[in-house]
């Protein structure tokens, strides 16, 4: 069964105001109930807002990217369900009670994970 990734970006929530985040933090979690339930949920979470860093493939690290000029991810789930279509309609609650666009990627089948 396909799985597929729904992200949003870092800043994506930034125009909730303070007093609406604990509702959205209750439709959120109702969402994800919701896939547990009915055995669609991978994993999944918010990210830390802070500098990634980055590791490249000759061993080296560096500093970036900054959230503040490089769209980086704000947050993700896993789901794993029949179709694309289906997966777009997870998305769309998850929008509607996050607040904020999602995107919505097939993840490449991997026989060893």
């Amino acid at each position: 069964m396909p799985r597929y990734l729904i992200s949003f970006d870092d800043g994506s929530m930034d125009h909730i105001p303070e007093e609406d985040w604990g509702k959205a933090g209750v439709e959120s979690r109702a969402v994800v109930r919701e896939l547990k339930h009915q055995g669609k949920w991978i994993w999944g979470g918010g990210v830390q807002r802070q500098q990634a860093g980055i590791a490249a493939p000759d061993g080296s690290i560096t500093d970036g990217p900054f959230p503040e000029t490089k769209a980086v991810v704000g947050g993700f789930s896993i789901i794993e369900v029949d179709t694309r279509e289906e997966a777009l309609d997870w998305a769309a609650k998850i929008a509607a009670a996050c607040r904020c666009a999602q995107e919505v990627r097939e993840i490449m089948y991997d026989a060893e994970s």
